[in-house]
């Protein structure tokens, strides 16, 4: 099978980092799991990447298709993402690099409750489609496979990465949300880090082929 694992490396090491970088969803995790504990933190995480799947399912079919039809619109797609990466990247360079933190932000809610917020701040966040459709191109990896086929696999890898990262934040929240709130650098560090890799993705999707 005609398989560039080296595609498939640089994509789990971009979404290990995306995910690490501060973000909502990130900063909704860790204050769930210092508010509510762990497992309530986990259900949010279950209800986020579950939303992971639909995203990846309107892409994968969507895209797809206009892949196959022309070179000319599957080079406005790559334009359009690499512009849109890049708008995020300006967007974490005009933010504030400080994490804000409160106990009190947050209503106590049971496992169900947080499980179906991740999942509809997910779903219904159209961000979350733009961005796999810019993310995702930039990385098919095969010869072989179906486009579609290529777009489960990268949405499945984007998934376990981020229950993975998503996962630690939950289970070391207290740790980690101390940490940052006492050290100016950690936010300084994860703004730019951020910013590099959004450039990076930039430059890949760009210059990517079919």
């Amino acid at each position: 099978m005609d398989i560039d694992y080296g595609t498939l490396y640089a994509f789990a090491i971009s979404s290990t980092i995306l995910a690490i970088s501060p973000g909502p969803d990130n900063i909704y995790v860790l204050t769930q799991s210092i508010v509510h504990g762990k497992k309530y933190g986990l259900a949010v995480v279950a209800g986020l990447m579950t939303g992971c799947f639909f995203h990846t399912t309107l892409v994968a079919f969507g895209v797809s298709a206009i892949i196959k039809q022309s070179d000319t619109l599957f080079f406005a797609i790559k334009l359009f993402g690499a512009l849109y990466v890049l708008y995020l990247a300006y967007k974490v360079l005009k933010s504030d690099h400080r994490l804000q933190l409160s106990e009190t932000s947050t209503q106590k809610k049971s496992l169900g409750q947080l499980y179906k917020q991740g999942l509809l701040m997910n779903v219904l966040n159209p961000k979350v489609s733009i961005f796999f459709l810019a993310f995702f191109p930039g990385f098919l990896f095969s010869q072989t496979l179906t486009n579609v086929v290529q777009f489960y696999i990268l949405g499945l890898l984007f998934v376990i990465t981020g229950v993975m990262v998503f996962g630690s934040i939950a289970i070391a929240a207290g740790t980690i949300s101390n940490y940052l709130k006492r050290n100016m650098k950690a936010g300084y560090f994860l703004k730019w880090l951020q910013i590099v890799v959004f450039v990076g993705i930039s430059i890949v999707i760009l210059f990517s082929d079919r």
